[in-house]
């Protein structure tokens, strides 16, 4: 149980300067390739902090551990939206963009809601419900819908450049994005590994696990990368890296998922999904109450009470 506790320690560690790594890579390459920092927090940024759930989710796919991978998926966007998306707006109240109220908020709640609709559907008689391989398949099409939506973006939305901005030579900015994302990996699986065994010391069940010690491990990726754009003022790296980690998340990984192994699905997730769905719609009200397209510290405050609320619903 030591071991586990210093291993957890050595894991954060990892987080916090992989974090730190990461969002001065990403901020580098939006500045010299003129993209901007929301398109880099939607792709490079958002894929490297979702490369922790990425890994669990496929060994446990493969492993049968369908509660595991679902608890991860489903743990971690409410965690990403209620928590990180909540701390972040209360160290410093977030400004969103325009486009962001209208399209990656939105592509966010149809993320979750094709969830519930493929996870929930008939297509199985009266047999246990399945995230099947060609339910998988519509999740990786509408992954590349993404993709294709954040290449068109990339076309005509540029970042603005400061006058004194002078990018770091390439090299450089290759290297702390790649040692950012390896921290940001083997940090959280470290914390992880490290979680799941002081977890099982308690007798927790799988789902539980999944959608608490699972979810919040593979989300500090996301927490400590959230945190550090908001320290140096990025706050579209900020909100990119939160929205594009929770369409990664159902699109990409429990698309994989379940094209590598169809997954039986549990339908007491099914109330999981909906807090995520209801959080999600919240989050699109907040842009037009207080300050419209931001999120005040009241507001933030409210998401961290509702997630403490769900957590005592869970537990409980």
């Amino acid at each position: 149980m030591l071991l586990s506790f210093l291993l957890l320690i050595l894991g954060l560690a990892l987080l916090l300067k992989g974090g730190d790594w990461l969002v001065g890579g990403a901020s580098t390459l939006a500045r010299r390739y003129h993209v901007s920092e929301l398109a880099i927090g939607l792709t490079i940024v958002a894929f490297g902090t979702s490369a922790p759930e990425m890994v669990v989710n496929v060994l446990a796919s493969a492993e049968g551990h369908a509660d595991i991978a679902f608890g991860n998926v489903i743990g971690s966007n409410n965690f990403n939206l209620f928590i990180i998306l909540g701390l972040s707006a209360l160290i410093a109240p977030v400004t969103v963009s325009a486009g962001t109220v209208w399209k990656e908020i939105p592509l966010s709640l149809v993320a979750a809601m094709a969830l519930l609709l493929l996870a929930n559907d008939q297509l199985y008689g009266e047999g246990p419900m399945i995230l099947s391989r060609i339910d998988g398949m519509i999740l990786l099409l509408f992954f590349g819908l993404f993709l294709f939506y954040i290449y068109r973006n990339m076309q005509t939305d540029t970042y603005k450049e400061e006058p004194d901005g002078k990018p770091s030579p390439l090299i450089k900015t290759i290297i702390l994005i790649v040692a950012g994302l390896a921290g940001l990996i083997l940090g959280g699986r470290l914390v992880v590994d490290s979680a799941v065994e002081i977890a099982r010391f308690f007798h927790l069940s799988e789902k539980i696990i999944g959608l608490t010690i699972v979810a919040a491990g593979t989300s500090l990726p996301e927490l400590v990368t959230s945190l550090v754009a908001i320290r140096k003022k990025s706050n579209d790296i900020a909100v990119g890296n939160i929205l594009g980690s929770n369409i990664f998340n159902i699109f990409l990984i429990l698309g994989i998922s379940s094209t590598i192994k169809p997954m039986p699905f549990s339908t007491v997730f099914n109330t999981d999904i909906t807090i995520l769905i209801a959080g999600t719609v919240a989050l699109f009200v907040t842009m037009f109450t207080g300050i419209r397209k931001q999120l005040d510290r009241w507001e933030a405050a409210l998401l961290i009470l509702a997630y403490a609320g769900y957590m005592v619903f869970l537990i409980g």
